[in-house]
């Protein structure tokens, strides 16, 4: 594996561990209140992340270089991100064929 899935997976399962350790301390937290949190501090961490350079000519910073590229760029990954999820679709979900 290299040092960037490395990371990634890192970052990913501890993401996930302290929404579970949240829901663990308080049983009678919402769920959706911990996992809307734990996106607002994901969100804001990326959108730090990805400030430009500066260099109005940086090849890398082109695609968010603007508040509408890093939008973008951000709905693009979480599109990827949602759809190879184990729980973007589910059994429960009101378009899921019946037998």
């Amino acid at each position: 594996m290299t040092e960037l899935a490395d990371t990634f997976d890192a970052a990913f399962s501890k993401a996930v561990d302290l929404g579970n350790r949240i829901a663990d301390k308080d049983k009678d937290a919402d769920l959706w209140d911990i996992a809307d949190g734990l996106l607002a501090g994901a969100i804001q961490y990326w959108l730090y992340s990805r400030q430009p350079c500066g260099d109005p000519r940086c090849q890398d910073c082109m695609p968010i270089s603007t508040a509408q590229g890093r939008m973008a760029e951000l709905n693009r990954l979480i599109a990827q991100l949602a759809s190879e999820s184990e729980y973007f679709h589910t059994p429960t979900d009101a378009n899921a064929g019946r037998a």
